[in-house]
């Protein structure tokens, strides 16, 4: 069963914020106490956590798919919603986070270091929150947004400052084990190795870190063999440990051809130049000839020694089996680690910019397309296609409210300079999520016009023809000289007799109405 995973597809899905409630205050003799809706819950993260004690990805293997807790809503009496829980999943030290495309999201090797990979949605609004002075008894509420979800995919690059590299059966696990604490699995076969192994070794007062890679063979690089599954755990070495076997009896096999074959692999493999890495072919390297307790080996590390030692590298003539040459081994790898660690640059931490946006930054860009059904316009913004998740389009208050904020941040404005004409197609947001209407620039935006009760609006009825004051005053007069007409045609009837009963006599006559002058007095 395997028990080591490096690279993981992680499904995450931050939690939904609570939408927010819609609510009246009421108790005897205060029918109408006013809005007291809550807001909405927000909905929890899920955050990555470097934990030092956990050596491998295996549990997002088998469990790839991470949830955060939705929050709750609101409700009545102010009562906000409460917010759901975090998710924190532990990763080990040296996890690069990458996005779906393969951008590096970020490189987690502090331990402690937390970072957010999927942020919860915000909690909606109550109607207690959206009250103002000319909208005091809001009839709706925001709903809660959605939280942030997708793939991302982790990959665990070990913080070794030693690596060893080689053919297989080189002795790479049998010296780690000799060197440090570490007991890797240690056998007579080829690819005994299937993991990488970290072990500790103390030099004198330096202490440095080792990992043994699964063995390379010609065409690692493209995929032969395990070594392109783990050259990755060497990109963040200090130094390159060449062991070399020289016991080996297989055909065509010698120390000096087997480094060119090493050599090769390690240029022809990339790296992840994001992470600021050198190229493994330009990392210090030290060549270690193991196995010099079989006599024939001795012998061959002695005649190829003067070869490898005229390209410039050191060379270490070891056993890993009687820890012969182990020590001074040890003290050159450390003083290697010591240079290398003095050489890099102290990084200090940057300057915080402040670059607020500019007063006149609108937030949103309108985009002309050609559709369909003729050119249509779309509306791309954080803050426009923020507030349409926001809106609840089952209440007509709600889409007025969203009138308002769209006619406020001027999207009006920049239509019509767009070019477009009452009953275009306009779609705010992007992809299929996009909500569209035909545009009306009639529709103009104000909670003053709400003339109806609660939950109606002018603007979405049919009727967005606003009256003007001319207008309202000459229906006025029709209205009164319609009634002047009605009593002057009933003060004929009567005068006529029309209104006389003969069984009951004149008294069965109707009041006589108010004067027009008295009527129009009260109507004034």
């Amino acid at each position: 069963m395997t028990s080591f995973v490096d690279h993981v597809v992680l499904h995450v899905s931050a939690g939904d914020g609570g939408n927010g409630c819609a609510s009246i205050h009421r108790e005897k003799f205060k029918p109408l106490g006013g809005p007291d809706g809550g807001n909405g819950g927000r909905g929890g993260d899920v955050v990555l956590v470097v934990d030092p004690s956990t050596t491998t990805l295996l549990d997002y293997h088998h469990s790839p798919h991470r949830k955060a807790g939705n929050g709750k809503p609101g409700a009545g009496s102010h009562r906000s919603g409460a917010e759901g829980g975090d998710v924190e999943l532990a990763v080990p030290l040296g996890t690069v986070v990458k996005g779906a495309t393969g951008d590096v999201l970020a490189d987690l090797v502090t331990a402690g270091e937390r970072y957010v990979v999927a942020r919860g949605g915000r909690g909606g609004l109550g109607n207690a929150a959206l009250a103002s002075a000319r909208r005091k008894a809001p009839g709706f509420a925001l709903l809660g947004e959605p939280g942030d979800g997708g793939d991302v995919v982790l990959e665990l690059k070990s913080l070794a400052d030693v690596a060893l590299v080689g053919y297989p059966s080189a002795g790479k696990s049998s010296l780690v084990a000799a060197m440090s604490a570490a007991r890797p699995k240690i056998a007579d076969y080829p690819f005994t190795t299937l993991v990488p192994n970290l072990g500790v070794v103390q030099a004198g007062d330096v202490r440095f870190t080792m990992a043994d890679v699964p063995g390379l063979i010609p065409g690692a690089s493209e995929g032969k063999g395990l070594g392109l599954e783990f050259l990755r755990h060497v990109e963040r070495c200090s130094v390159l440990v060449h062991v070399i076997d020289c016991a080996t009896l297989e055909p065509g096999r010698d120390p000096l051809t087997d480094l060119d074959v090493i050599e090769s692999e390690l240029s022809a493999y990339t790296i992840d130049e994001t992470l600021g890495g050198r190229p493994l072919h330009e990392r210090p390297r030290v060549i270690v000839l193991n196995k010099s307790d079989v006599p024939d080996a001795v012998e061959l590390a002695e005649m190829v020694r003067p070869d490898l030692e005229a390209r410039g590298v050191a060379v270490h003539v070891v056993s890993a089996a009687t820890h012969q040459g182990l020590r001074e081994l040890g003290f050159a790898l450390a003083a290697m680690v010591t240079a290398d660690r003095q050489a890099r640059v102290v990084e200090v931490a940057p300057r915080v910019v402040l670059r607020p946006k500019a007063v006149d930054d609108t937030g949103f860009e309108v985009v002309a397309e050609n559709g369909p059904d003729g050119p249509r316009f779309r509306i791309v913004g954080e803050r426009p296609a923020r507030w349409v998740r926001q809106t609840d389009f089952g209440n007509e208050e709600a889409v007025g409210y969203l009138a308002d904020r769209l006619a406020r941040l001027g999207v009006e404005d920049e239509l019509f300079k767009k070019g477009a004409t009452p009953g275009a197609e306009v779609l705010i947001g992007v992809g299929d999520e996009a909500v569209v209407f035909d545009w009306e620039p009639t529709m103009a935006a104000g909670a003053e016009l709400l003339a109806g009760p609660r939950g109606t609006d002018v603007r979405v009825s049919g009727d967005d023809v606003r009256p003007t004051r001319a207008a309202k005053r000459e229906s006025l007069e029709q209205l009164r000289s319609a009634r002047e007409h009605a009593r002057d045609e009933l003060a004929a009837e009567r005068s006529a007799g029309q209104w006389t009963d003969p069984e009951l006599g004149a008294d069965s006559a109707p009041s006589p109405e108010p004067s027009p002058t008295s009527d129009r007095a009260e109507d004034d």
